[in-house]
């Protein structure tokens, strides 16, 4: 697996764990707010880290460390990942898994297999607006077909979306609360210009905190329980 980065720990990644967070390196997608372009484009990859000084290191916190959460770019481009998940799952790990949705028969595989224990999906925006968004070519039905098997499935799980002002006004929050109404947990997430793909997003306008948590409020309508990051 082409494994990017490695973050000994942390106690925001996993709710309630504490985790260390495995980036994968590569993306799908194009999305000019994102905040880790070196994971996205091949021209800013670093040197890969070996899967199993990945191993090493997580043999060695057994005890330490709850959960491993694997991330990205995206990890279900990984044509491994789920040989990857399997050797941590067999270290007493809880994993977690964040995706864009984009290989809903991977999501399938790791529920079938039990071999995930949260799942959190990025929602880009509602469907007509992700291909401008990710800059890429999306099928609408293959993001429906992601969020239908993850609120299928009994694995807890959270929906969340980068709210960046040019590209998403609340009418479009309203409607992702459409598409995922009823889901367990919708988190709004505040943009924040720190490092992006595209740099002119670093000049990008941001949502108050004020603003999204009044959105917020709306969203609570279709969804039981919605945040603001």
């Amino acid at each position: 697996m082409q494994i990017g980065a490695l973050q000994k720990v942390s106690l925001i990644e996993y709710p309630g764990k504490i985790c260390a967070v495995v980036f994968t390196q590569g993306c799908n997608f194009k999305c000019p707010y994102c905040h880790n372009p070196e994971l996205v484009k091949p021209d800013l990859y670093g040197e890969c880290l070996r899967e199993d000084e990945i191993l090493s290191f997580l043999e060695k916190r057994r005890g330490k460390l709850d959960a491993v959460n694997i991330t990205g770019g995206e990890p279900t481009i990984q044509h491994d990942l789920i040989d990857f998940v399997k050797r941590v799952k067999k270290k007493g790990y809880l994993v977690k898994v964040d995706s864009n949705g984009s290989v809903p028969e991977v999501l399938k595989a790791l529920i079938k297999g039990k071999e995930v224990d949260y799942i959190a999906m990025d929602i880009k925006g509602p469907l007509d607006k992700y291909n401008t968004i990710t800059r890429s070519q999306i099928q609408e039905d293959v993001i429906k077909e992601s969020i239908e098997i993850i609120m299928r499935s009994d694995v807890p799980y959270e929906f969340r979306t980068t709210v960046s002002k040019s590209l998403l006004g609340e009418n479009d929050l309203l409607e992702i609360g459409n598409l995922i109404r009823n889901a367990r947990l919708y988190i709004l997430q505040q943009f924040v210009p720190s490092k992006t793909l595209d740099k002119k997003f670093m000049k990008e306008e941001t949502y108050s905190r004020k603003e999204l948590e009044s959105i917020a409020q709306k969203l609570i309508r279709k969804i039981p329980q919605v945040l603001v990051r």
